[in-house]
Order: structure tokens, then C-alpha cells, then sequence
């Protein structure tokens, strides 16, 4: 569920987290967790500096 956060999954992964998450509630649970967790984050204010800046800028 990390990797889908990060990446565009493809077919095969999809398919097989899917199935993973039809037979899992603690993990459908944990999938809605970092769902909240990556939409809170894109409108934190934090989330709108540039990508160019750096820690030293």
C-alpha cells in the first residue's frame, strides 16, 4: 500500500493488492489511513514550497 503512495502501480500490482484488500479488513482499514494521510498532506501548507528549496535555502 506504501508503494501505491508512491508510484503509479501497475496491472499486475493493482490486481494483486485489490485481491489482498477484498480478504483483508485490517489492511483495507490501513489503505483508508494513508489515503486520509496523503490527502491531508497535499493541502498542508508545508506541501506548497518548491520542490527546489532546499533545507540550507
Amino acid at each position: 500500500m506504501s508503494l501505491k503512495q508512491d508510484k503509479i502501480l501497475t496491472l499486475r500490482e493493482k490486481m494483486a493488492l485489490r485481491l489482498h484488500l477484498s480478504m483483508c479488513r485490517d489492511c483495507r482499514h490501513c489503505a483508508r489511513q494513508f489515503d486520509l494521510l496523503h490527502n491531508i498532506s497535499d493541502h498542508h501548507p508545508a506541501s506548497r514550497i518548491s520542490s527546489r528549496k532546499t533545507l540550507d535555502d
